[in-house]
Order: structure tokens, then C-alpha cells, then sequence
């Protein structure tokens, strides 16, 4: 019995295999931004797709637009899939994991890690923090994303985000009554912009 699933496995894992070179570069042995662009197509999902960055998530990719084979092979287990379709198949399965709370706080943070893209760096610019937020929080939080991301193109203070004002901004789609506000404490250790935001967004309803 136990040599039988062995054997399964390692043919399992020698499909999982076959598809990752069906997509990666020859010469650097991973799979690309180009092999994520045919991945992408073959999926059917546009590269910008939230779950595209659930399937990084998922594999537990450290560079954007590249993966390597052990992450390749972490997240196609991990999903239990060995072949394309049943990857497409799988990825309603996938953003729903990904959408229970427990998870969700852990894909958040991971989107922004996911974008540091030189050593050392600790923060993004204020135009792909609002790409980001429309990717990932866009869909469930529409309004706050679309005030916020209006307010950081308006807003001379900060020209890019860290991780704590990244994380704070879920924390006030996740806590703050909108679009009134009512719960909204300054003293309650909230980063400095988001103090400023919700400031501006007072004045806005003030005038209206």
C-alpha cells in the first residue's frame, strides 16, 4: 500500500512538474513574468486579477512576477492540483480561503510584501498603493477604497505607504462605521494619515 502511494505521489509531482517547465524560462528555470502572462491567459484571468495574487499567496511566492519550482510545487499541492484545468477549477475554492477573516488579515499584508520589490525597501508609492487597494480590497470595500485612494492623490504629505498605515487602512475598513464615521477615535493610535483622511472626509460631508 505504501509503496503505491509513493509511486502516486511522485507521478503526481512529476505532472506538477511538467507544467511548471510548460511555463518557465529555460535559462532561468523560473517561471517569468512572460510565463505568468501565458499562465494568466490559459486561466483565463487578466494578470491583475486578485486571485492571480491569491495563487502567489497560496505558493508562498517571495518575488513578484517570479516563481520557483518549490513554490510552484508548495502551492499545487497544497491545492491539490496537477494540471491547468483543474487549477482554473480551483480557484473560486481558493479566493473563498482566502476571504474567511483568519486568512484574509495574512493575504493583506502578504500583497504588500509581495511589492517590495528592492531589498531593504519598506514602502510604495502612493500610485501602485492604489492600484493595490483596488486589486485587493476594491471589491469588498469599494467606497472607503475609492475615498482613500482619491485622498492620496490629492495629499501633498506622503509620497509612499508603509506597513503600518497599509495594515491601519484594513483596520479602519474593518472597524469604522461608514460613511458617518461615528466610531472614529483620533486617540485610538491610528497612523497620522488615516487621522488626516478621515479630517478630510469631514470637511467634504461639512460642504455637501
Amino acid at each position: 500500500m505504501r509503496r503505491s502511494a509513493t509511486k502516486a505521489a511522485n507521478k503526481e509531482l512529476e505532472r506538477i512538474d511538467a507544467v511548471f517547465n510548460s511555463y518557465a524560462n529555460a535559462s532561468s528555470g523560473l517561471i517569468d513574468p512572460e510565463g505568468i502572462e501565458r499562465l494568466c491567459s490559459d486561466l483565463e484571468v487578466d494578470h491583475t486579477d486578485v486571485r492571480v495574487l491569491m495563487l502567489a499567496w497560496k505558493m508562498k511566492a517571495e518575488k513578484q512576477g517570479y516563481f520557483t519550482l518549490e513554490e510552484w510545487r508548495v502551492g499545487l499541492k497544497a491545492l491539490r492540483v496537477d494540471n491547468v484545468s483543474k487549477l482554473k477549477k480551483a480557484l473560486p475554492e481558493l479566493e473563498k480561503e482566502v476571504r474567511r477573516p483568519s486568512n484574509f488579515v495574512d493575504f493583506y499584508s502578504y500583497a504588500f510584501r509581495y511589492c517590495l520589490t528592492e531589498e531593504k525597501q519598506k514602502s510604495i508609492d502612493i500610485d501602485s498603493i492604489c492600484e493595490l487597494l483596488n486589486i485587493v480590497l476594491g471589491s469588498q470595500y469599494h467606497s472607503q477604497v475609492d475615498l482613500f485612494t482619491q485622498y492620496l492623490k490629492i495629499q501633498n504629505d506622503y509620497k509612499v505607504i508603509n506597513m503600518d498605515q497599509w495594515m491601519g487602512f484594513y483596520r479602519f475598513c474593518d472597524e469604522i462605521s461608514f460613511p458617518d464615521l461615528s466610531n472614529y477615535n483620533p486617540e485610538l493610535a491610528w497612523p497620522l494619515i488615516l487621522d488626516n483622511f478621515v479630517e478630510w472626509i469631514r470637511e467634504k460631508q461639512s460642504q455637501s
